[in-house]
């Protein structure tokens, strides 16, 4: 049975025809993110806690996982709700998962303390963003061969269900730190859109940013479900949240009767050591609090994905907000997290500079510490904010372990031996 939720216009790809098969359009996008070598990389990627530090808690992949199992349990959820979805009209569930599969591929070692290194790093050349570097690989760097061809070729609803933002960097009065595309992505931007004029209301900024298409939206929500509950259970598990420090932090921050009472509840689940079955139960009220509401937008001519939005019940986003509160002020804010925010940042820098100093810096090269394939691209590139996109490239393609060894390979005068070279 065909899906009449979907048009022509969403399933066009972006950057040349791909050939087809026994799949739909959607399921196409999923299989090649699965595939895809920088999917397999966010096995190595921080999500709080270093990648490797421990067996049983969250990495990037792990994480995309169970984002992706959320965002599909919604579109499940979703159709079995009365109207407006039918039988032959809801939300692809293979579109919704592959989604949020890709959601976080541009992320670069260190988790977040390594977004906001680079992001510091490259604000004078044209910035660096989580999200703008997911499109990057999306259109311009997974499968490309040697005949031109760039990118994986995904769909237009694919391309815009991963952008979180819309509004370009130069777009900004005063460069931004985050929440931006990058100036190069431009036409990837008009083809989401399919070259329609957006218009004036929709300034770019906070209220462009906010436009997003349905399948952006539930992954986002798909998202704030899955790390503000698992962030609680993996800090538990690690030792970072303990009975003391939550109590502690409730005393300075909760004093409304909602705070206390999730509170009571949170507390409960610590000492009786049942806090991830409780936690999973609450992911099923995130999904379950999930509705449908049509929408008047300048796209819901040409496409359903701006004819409908996601609303989720005050009560769960309250209920994510004072988790992901609780997250921040205690795990994030941690002397062991922010210690980990140093050393992103002096492996960074230091990696940065060398290569700087050695591939765009006048005069002559003191080392090749750049694999020669990217040493081509950083020789080729045009202007210095061209060859610091290859480095940032780079840089961010890296997993914990990889950056580790190369810093210790230039830094430390004890390692260094053919072994090591992986």
């Amino acid at each position: 049975m065909s899906n009449r939720f979907y048009r022509a216009f969403d399933s066009e790809t972006f950057g040349g025809d791909r050939k087809t098969d026994y799949r739909n359009a959607f399921q196409i996008d999923r299989d090649r993110i699965i595939h895809a070598h920088a999917f397999r990389k966010l096995q190595s990627k921080t999500q709080v806690f270093l990648s490797g530090e421990y067996d049983f808690y969250r990495t990037r992949l792990t994480h995309s996982m169970e984002v992706a199992q959320i965002g599909r349990s919604i579109c499940h959820y979703l159709r079995t709700l009365k109207g407006p979805l039918e039988d032959d009209f809801y939300i692809d569930g293979d579109l919704v998962e592959a989604v949020c599969l890709a959601h976080d591929l541009g992320h670069p070692p260190f988790g977040h303390s390594g977004e906001r290194t680079l992001q510091e790093l490259m604000l004078p050349w044209g910035g660096f963003e989580g999200n703008a570097q997911t499109l990057h690989l999306l259109i311009g760097t997974m499968y490309q061969d040697r005949t031109g061809v760039r990118g994986m070729q995904p769909t237009r609803a694919l391309l815009d269900g991963v952008l979180k933002y819309k509004t370009l960097f130069g777009q900004f009065k005063k460069p931004p730190s985050n929440h931006f595309l990058y100036d190069s992505q431009k036409e990837a931007l008009g083809f989401v859109f399919g070259g329609a004029k957006i218009p004036r209301t929709l300034a770019p900024g906070e209220s462009l940013n906010a436009f997003k298409s349905v399948e952006c939206q539930i992954m986002d929500w798909a998202d704030d479900a899955a790390y503000s509950l698992n962030d609680i259970v993996d800090g538990v598990k690690t030792g970072f949240l303990t009975v003391e420090r939550i109590e502690r932090w409730a005393d300075a921050s909760v004093g409304d009767a909602e705070g206390l009472r999730l509170l009571d509840e949170l507390m409960d689940a610590v000492r009786s050591d049942r806090l991830e079955s409780i936690f999973s139960a609450r992911i099923g009220s995130f999904i379950t609090a999930c509705r449908l509401r049509e929408r008047d937008t300048f796209m819901a001519e040409r496409t359903n994905r701006y004819r409908y939005e996601l609303v989720v019940a005050p009560e769960a986003l309250r209920q994510a907000a004072f988790y992901k509160q609780l997250a921040n002020d205690v795990i994030f804010e941690s002397p062991q997290l922010q210690q980990m925010e140093h050393k992103a940042r002096k492996v960074l820098f230091d990696l940065w500079g060398s290569c700087w100093s050695n591939y765009v810096a006048p005069g002559r090269r003191v080392v090749r510490i750049l694999p020669p394939a990217v040493g081509k691209l950083v020789d080729e590139a045009k202007g210095k904010p061209a060859k610091a996109r290859q480095i940032c490239d780079y840089l961010a393609g890296l997993t914990d372990g990889m950056i580790v060894r190369t810093y210790r390979r230039l830094f430390d005068p004890e390692f260094g031996s053919f072994r090591d070279l992986g």
